[in-house]
C-alpha cells in the first residue's frame, strides 16, 4: 500500500515537473500558487514566535519576520545585489519610499529593511488570514485608500509617533504595483509625510522584474534583482508649498536609477 502511494507521488511529480518544463502556464500558476502556500505557512509560523517573543503588536517583530521572508529567495532561485546600505546610518526616524512592482516585492523589503522600521499598506490586507495577522503583529500602519481624508488623518498621527518613537516609515509613492520596467507617477501622501515631520526621504529602487517575472506573459524564473539604497534628501525648513517639487524629484532620481539599475535607456 506504502508502495504503491510512494509511485503515485512520484508519478504526479515527474507530470508536474514536465508541465511546468512545455507550459509557461503551469510553471507560473504553479510558482505563485507555492508563493501564496509559503507566505501562509510562513505567516503562522512566524506570529507564533513574534506573540511568544514580543508578546503583540509591536515594530520589533519585523525582525522576526524579516528572517522568515529572507528564506523565500532560495526557494525561488532569486538572488539580490545590493548596494547603498550605509545611506540607512541615519540618526532620527526616516521616510523611505521605493518603486512597487509585484507580489514578490516583501522578499525585496525585507532582503533590506532596517531596524525599527514599518511599512504603510492598504486595510484590505489585514483580512489575509495568518498574512494579516503577521502584518497587525508587526505594527504594520493601515490606511484606507478609499477614503482621503481618512488616509490623512492616519498620516497625521504617523508624522507625531515616527519622531516620537524614533520610527522609519517605509511608503510605495506609486500606490500600487507596476511591472511595466518604469514608475508610475508618485502620489503626495509620503511627501507630505516626511515635511511635516521634517524628517529626510530615503529613496530605494529595485531593477525591474520583468526579465524573470511577468504575469502578462505568464513567466515566473529565477533571476537577479539589482537594489539600490540613494542618499537621503533633507526637508527641513520645507513647507506644504514645495511638495510638488520634492515628489518631482524623487521620482526623476528614483526612475534614473530604475532605468540604470536595469539596463535600459533613459
Amino acid at each position: 500500500m506504502e508502495l504503491g502511494w510512494l509511485l503515485w507521488g512520484t508519478a504526479v511529480l515527474l507530470l508536474l515537473h514536465v508541465l511546468m518544463e512545455l507550459s509557461p502556464t503551469v510553471n507560473f500558476a504553479l510558482r505563485i500558487g507555492f508563493y501564496c502556500v509559503l507566505c501562509l505557512v510562513a505567516s503562522a509560523l512566524a506570529a507564533v514566535a513574534c506573540l511568544l517573543i514580543n508578546g503583540g503588536r509591536t515594530v520589533k517583530n519585523m525582525r522576526i519576520i524579516r528572517a522568515f521572508v529572507r528564506t523565500f529567495k532560495y526557494f525561488f532561485g532569486v538572488k539580490f545585489e545590493v548596494k547603498g546600505l550605509e545611506n540607512f546610518k541615519v540618526e532620527g526616524p526616516v521616510i523611505i519610499v521605493s518603486n512597487h512592482q509585484s507580489i514578490l516585492d516583501m522578499m525585496g523589503l525585507m532582503e533590506i529593511l532596517p531596524d525599527n522600521c514599518v511599512q504603510v499598506a492598504k486595510k484590505e490586507l489585514i483580512y489575509m488570514g495568518s498574512v494579516g495577522l503577521i502584518i497587525y503583529l508587526g505594527g504594520v500602519i493601515l490606511i484606507n485608500r478609499k477614503s482621503t481624508s481618512s488616509a490623512k488623518m492616519v498620516m497625521s498621527e504617523v508624522a507625531k509617533t515616527m519622531v516620537a518613537e524614533n520610527v522609519k516609515v517605509w511608503v510605495y509613492p506609486e500606490g500600487t504595483r507596476n511591472c511595466t520596467g518604469d514608475l508610475l507617477p508618485f502620489k503626495k501622501g509620503a511627501f507630505h509625510l516626511a515635511i511635516q515631520a521634517q524628517v529626510p526621504v530615503i529613496p530605494v529602487v529595485y531593477s525591474s522584474f520583468t526579465t524573470f517575472y511577468n504575469p502578462k506573459t505568464k513567466l515566473f524564473t529565477s533571476g537577479k534583482i539589482k537594489v539600490e539604497v540613494l542618499p537621503p534628501i533633507e526637508t527641513k525648513g520645507l513647507t506644504s508649498d514645495d511638495v510638488t517639487d520634492l515628489t518631482d524629484r524623487c521620482f526623476s532620481t528614483m526612475r534614473e536609477t530604475l532605468f540604470r539599475l536595469s539596463g535600459r535607456p533613459s
